[in-house]
């Protein structure tokens, strides 16, 4: 196992394949749970979410959409919430619809495959608002470390035409108003600047997802890379890093929110001071101020 592995497989956090008990005791009483709805029209496991409903808000609830973590090859819609209770409780205490979605992990199939099924799980929920009471037209995305990557390419790509990143050839109906990217990787050449030449294809997350090592395939690790297709039409992002985070450099989140700014898009960074990957360091007050603020802004 190469140390790249070994460090993402570590700091990704643990893997569940069921409802873990604490889910239930995050939410608010009066909390409506919609579990495990097929999304894509057939059987395959990851092709489910959740829908998280406040209860009484009425039927015009934004709609903020979960991407769980774990290197592209681990973990559930559930992950990520264990130590990010005081977010979560804080969506639907604010009267937020909030919808954790699964995707096919790079084990099973490689990239594109789990942003088509991001973008799957959207156009769903777009086309199934009226039926679980949100406004289609105001959704959000939060995404953590892989979910982070995906979040942001999924908010970053939608104007652009890159039909093979959808499931049909149509333009999908849906927009996303912001994106919130919790330490997600954002140039796959950048984190591979100084490349290990003993890396063997599958050995490492990113050339797992790929099916290729990123330094030798740049055309598909650009095409991976949500800082690709960044341009001046793009959602606003709030973006929290790590400082000290040894899985996704901070300078991913940096040059992101360079592009962002350098082409006109509103974007914010914060910088946890000695923070790692993942953990309850980015549940804290002050960050949880900022990002509803953000979204009352924005969303």
């Amino acid at each position: 196992m190469s140390r790249l592995l070994f460090i993402f497989l570590i700091l990704t956090g643990m893997a569940s394949h069921s409802q873990p008990p604490f889910i239930s005791s995050i939410f608010p009483p009066g909390t409506v749970f919609h579990k495990n709805i097929p999304y894509a029209g057939d059987t395959v496991k990851r092709h489910q979410l959740d829908i998280y409903l406040p209860a009484g808000a009425g039927a015009n609830k934004p709609l903020v959409v979960w991407i769980h973590g774990g290197a592209w090859m681990l973990n559930d819609k559930y992950a990520d919430m264990s130590y990010m209770k005081n977010t979560v409780r804080g969506f639907i205490d604010s009267g937020y619809a909030l919808a954790s979605i699964d995707y096919r992990y790079s084990t099973d199939s490689i990239f594109p495959a789990q942003i088509r099924d991001c973008n799957r799980a959207l156009q769903f929920l777009y086309s199934h608002a009226a039926e679980y009471g949100y406004d289609r037209n105001r959704i959000a995305l939060i995404g953590f470390s892989a979910g982070g990557h995906l979040a942001s390419l999924a908010g970053l790509s939608l104007n652009n035409d890159v039909q093979e990143f959808y499931p049909s050839s149509g333009k999908p109906g849906f927009k996303i108003k912001c994106v919130l990217d919790f330490y997600g990787p954002s140039d796959f050449l950048m984190m591979v600047a100084t490349p290990d030449t003993t890396i063997k294809v599958g050995s490492d997350p990113l050339s797992l997802l790929l099916g290729a090592i990123p330094i030798h395939r740049p055309d598909l690790a650009r095409r991976a890379s949500p800082s690709t297709y960044v341009d001046k039409a793009d959602p606003p992002f709030f973006i929290v890093q790590g400082e000290k985070d040894q899985s996704v450099p901070k300078s991913q989140s940096a040059v992101l929110y360079s592009w962002l700014k350098v082409s006109g898009v509103r974007a914010e960074l914060t910088i946890v001071p000695n923070a790692p990957h993942y953990g309850e360091m980015f549940d804290v007050q002050s960050i949880r101020t900022d990002l509803f603020r953000f979204l009352r802004q924005n969303l």
